[in-house]
Order: C-alpha cells, then sequence, then structure tokens
C-alpha cells in the first residue's frame, strides 16, 4: 500500500519494520553463516537449482530443454493494534503496545529456521537436517564432555574429507546448546564451548532442531524474495490489520558440505 493512503504518520510503519526485523535477528541462526542472495522481489515464486536437463529427440530433430526450480515460500502473520491505540500514539505521543508486532515477528522468524533446517516434505524443500546424502553419524552421550568433542571432531573430518574445509557453523538443540557452558577442562576457567569455537569459527547456534548439524558455507544459499516486512493491510471500525511477511527458500547445493549429529 502507497504510504499516502496510509491512515496513520507513515513514520509509525517505518519504525514497526526497524522492530520487525531487530525481533526476528534474535531467532533467525541460519542467515549468520549461510550465504544470502537477494532480496528478488515479492514476485519472485521459484529458484532455479541445478544445471539445465536437456533431451534430443529423434522423431524430429527438436532438442528439448528443462530448467529445475524449487519454490520460494512466502511466510507471513496477521497482527492487529487497535485504532485508538494508534492515535493516542500519533495524536499525544502516550505509549504504544507492540508485542503483537513482536510475537509475529519471532513465528515468521520461527517458520523460517523450520523450513531451513527441516524443510517441507509437502512442498518438495529439503533442510540442512533432512537432505539426502548428507553426512550423518551417531553420536554418544553428550553428557560427557569429552564426547562432545569427539563428535564434533569426528564431523569435521568428514567434512573435509569431502573437500570442504570451512569455516563450518554447529547449530545444536537447546538442550545441547546449554550444555556446552560447563567448565573444561573441570577447574579451569574456559567453557566447553570456548573449545568448540575453535573448530567451529563460523558460529556456534542454538536453534530448534534435534541433535546437531555442522554446516561448510558451500552446503548451500539462502535465496530471499521479499525480505522482512511489515504490510498495513486493511482497516476495520476498531482496529489497524497488519502482515509480518517474508519470502524465502535454500537451495542446498553440496549435501556433502552438511553433517547431522544423533544426540
Amino acid at each position: 500500500m502507497n504510504n499516502s493512503s496510509i491512515p496513520f504518520d507513515a513514520a509509525l510503519l517505518a519504525r514497526m519494520e526497524q522492530m520487525a526485523v531487530a525481533e526476528a535477528r534474535k531467532a533467525l541462526t541460519a542467515r549468520r553463516f549461510l550465504p544470502v542472495d537477494g532480496p528478488f522481489g515479492l514476485g519472485y515464486l521459484a529458484a532455479p537449482v541445478g544445471n539445465d536437463d536437456q533431451r534430443q529427440h529423434a522423431s524430429h530433430g527438436a532438442t528439448t530443454i528443462i530448467s529445475r526450480t524449487i519454490p520460494v515460500p512466502l511466510i507471513f502473520r496477521h497482527f492487529v493494534l487497535g485504532r485508538r491505540r494508534v492515535a493516542a500514539y500519533t495524536e499525544t505521543g502516550q505509549p504504544l503496545d507492540l508485542s503483537p508486532l513482536g510475537q509475529a515477528a519471532l513465528e515468521v522468524a520461527g517458520r523460517e529456521e523450520e523450513l531451513i533446517y527441516m524443510g517441507d516434505a509437502e512442498f518438495g524443500l529439503a533442510g540442512l537436517c533432512t537432505v539426502e546424502g548428507r553426512n550423518h553419524l551417531d553420536g554418544g552421550d553428550w553428557t560427557d564432555v569429552e564426547q562432545v568433542l569427539r563428535d564434533v571432531l569426528a564431523a569435521v573430518t568428514r567434512l573435509d574429507t569431502a573437500r570442504f574445509h570451512g569455516p563450518y557453523a554447529l547449530a545444536l538443540e537447546p538442550r545441547l546448546y546449554n550444555n556446552l557452558f560447563r567448565r573444561y577442562p573441570e577447574g579451569s576457567d574456559l567453557l566447553q564451548i570456548d573449545h568448540l569455537k575453535e573448530l567451529c569459527t563460523n558460529g556456534i547456534h542454538k536453534t530448534a532442531i534435534q541433535g546437531a548439524v555442522l554446516v561448510a558455507p558451500e552446503a548451500g544459499t539462502l535465496l530471499i524474495g521479499e525480505d522482512l516486512t511489515v504490510d498495513f493491510t486493511f482497516p476495520d471500525s476498531a482496529h489497524f490489520n497488519f502482515a509480518v511477511r517474508e519470502s524465502v527458500v535454500l537451495r542446498i547445493d553440496a549435501p556433502k558440505a552438511i553433517c547431522t549429529i544423533k544426540s
């Protein structure tokens, strides 16, 4: 919607978008270690993957080329603000509760993370933790500090053997991530996470997955259609209606640059 037709100060919408981006960044982890390309616009419906398939038909001599693509999901979450609350803010400077916006931004970010790590089989999308052809190892008991280091080192070795030499990022479920804040060796001033950072120089990240996944940057690229935005949709008699919206897809280029760890 054109800013001139918004029935409140356009500066408020700009402030809301800044807040939405700030809230989403708290939950987004894959964007911190994977390459990002775009944005290409709201009309970016499908992303090209791999090489074109070419076939020549003997019956008439014509050649057919087919380009492979993956769909680019649109993610959005609606929220509302009371018209009187907005008027009180813009007219008299009273505080405006933007917690519905913050919650909507976090839910959109959470869905992005889910798509990137777990994919969506119904949409034909693979994730870092589900793509076929990735490396995988069954780890040991991560309550043992030594076992954590052994498993991560084994995953690094697998990627290194596959000629993906890092820098590596490690993403873990919250339970495993929180366990890294233990002294190692016992009695020292160093935490276990500090030792892992020497192996995983592209960061150690907490997200909603099971187990852990080690990723080299060649694994894939995040393709952005429309980056996170706040859209004013329509007014009703008592509310202004909005949506937090984005479109994004993970194009996996090298499954062997990924190693999942079950613990």
